[in-house]
């Protein structure tokens, strides 16, 4: 998925994250909340996977990382993602990606997302596709087995420094679970299929993300902090390898299309959390218009000091 390579790219990555960071601070917090979280959990794809992929499949390279972390770091990025600057404004440390046995930290939350992820089940197609087996599905299943092992762990604890790198059994359920996934769902169906096809399927999809999020609930889960998916017809991979025909192209060159399936993606995805507001008792779930945000700065380049261009 596209992470963008850029002349001021941090720069563009700073303003997103000083954004989403503000709205972290008004929405959720507030400074009369007295909110602490122990912990994060995070599950997505490449828009917050911090090593998963480059633990599993083969280190991501320069130049991802360089403008922060002056070496690769594991993100599809040269710096931060914004799981990064939410970590950062709840004072929490970066969070170790589960996948990564080197340095593994766990006291304060994992990541489990994976670049090229996606909602649905990954079968023979989508693999063949070139998406990642890593699907939510099997997110949870990783974020289940460590929080078991976690139990287990600290009921047969004798010396405390053996738990040391992992979260307390009581922070599961105050801890924040953040998810941001489901663009490669439409990607996946814009290379495979026709764009009715891809609108038909949404309804699965969505329910699919409704089951994870039901299951982290069932897991002692009560703040989810749930992204929208962004505007995919403006990813270079389709704006620009593939450009759209005159009456389908908007005033910034973005394929009208698509970007009209994200957003039914995402009309679809607000109804359905707002089911779910209604129907797990003591949870709150916070739906963050991510779409908006960055189609505001694609379409307002100069306007943040970032010039887009692609690989």
């Amino acid at each position: 998925m596209y992470r963008g390579s850029l002349a001021s790219a941090s720069n563009k990555k700073f303003v997103m994250g000083v954004a989403i960071s503000v709205v972290v601070v008004a929405s959720l917090l507030g400074s009369s909340c007295g909110c602490h979280f122990p912990a994060i959990y995070n599950l997505g794809d490449s828009n917050s996977d911090t090593g998963s992929v480059s633990s599993a499949f083969g280190r991501v390279p320069l130049p991802y990382g360089h403008s922060f972390f002056g070496r690769p770091s594991g993100r599809k990025s040269d710096g931060r993602l914004i799981i990064d600057f939410i970590a950062d404004e709840l004072k929490l440390p970066f969070l170790s990606a589960y996948l990564d046995a080197i340095e593994s930290n766990f006291k304060h939350g994992a990541n489990f997302a994976a670049s090229g992820s996606t909602i649905q089940p990954v079968d023979g197609e989508l693999f063949g596709a070139g998406f990642n087996p890593l699907s939510l599905d099997i997110q949870l299943l990783q974020f289940e087995q460590l929080k078991e092992r976690t139990n287990e762990l600290y009921d047969e604890a004798k010396n405390p420094d053996f738990t040391d790198r992992l979260p307390r059994p009581e922070g599961f359920s105050k801890a924040l679970y953040t998810i941001d996934c489901g663009q490669n769902d439409l990607h996946y169906g814009l290379i495979t299929s026709t764009e009715e096809h891809v609108k038909a399927s949404i309804p699965n999809i969505i329910s699919q993300f409704a089951a994870a999020i039901e299951k982290l609930y069932q897991e002692g889960a009560r703040i989810f902090w749930v992204h929208n998916t962004g505007p995919i017809g403006c990813l270079p991979v389709f704006a620009i390898n593939s450009p759209p025909k005159p009456e389908n192209a908007d005033s910034i060159g973005c394929i009208k299309s698509y970007n009209e399936l994200a957003q039914e993606f995402n009309e679809q995805l607000k109804d359905k959390i707002s089911q779910l507001k209604a129907n797990l008792h003591g949870a709150k779930l916070i739906f963050v218009d991510i779409y908006s945000a960055k189609y505001s700065l694609i379409s307002e380049a100069s306007r943040y000091g970032t010039l887009l261009c692609c690989h």
